[in-house]
């Protein structure tokens, strides 16, 4: 992950069983999600991770260079987020937005 971001926004899904694989494709980050968030002003980068014990269970973490050019970008792209959004919402059972964070400072070791 590159070290120019100061915002992360982590959303928690919970996937539909034998949906997995087409799961990882959309909100991977090459996917869909990351496709779109890339012709966005200030955005650095998706991951995606699943969780070890719970099958099912993901977390993306999309990064930004500010909340600023977040919303700039949910705002520009209302249209093309809520259509794809509509076109992936097969893949889960639910989805939640854990929340919208600003980067405390550099990590060890950077």
């Amino acid at each position: 992950m590159q070290a120019d971001w100061g915002y992360v926004v982590i959303w928690e899904f919970r996937v539909q069983p034998g949906m997995e694989a087409d799961f990882e494709r959309a909100y991977g980050s090459e996917g869909r999600w990351a496709q779109l968030f890339r012709t966005g002003d200030g955005f650095s980068g998706t991951e995606l991770h699943r969780d070890a014990s719970v099958p099912g269970r993901y977390v993306t973490l999309d990064f930004w260079s500010s909340g600023e050019a977040y919303q700039r970008f949910r705002q520009q792209n209302a249209a093309r987020y809520a259509s794809i959004d509509a076109e992936c919402q097969s893949l889960t059972e639910s989805e939640a937005e854990i929340g919208s964070f600003a980067r405390v400072g550099e990590c060890p070791g950077r």
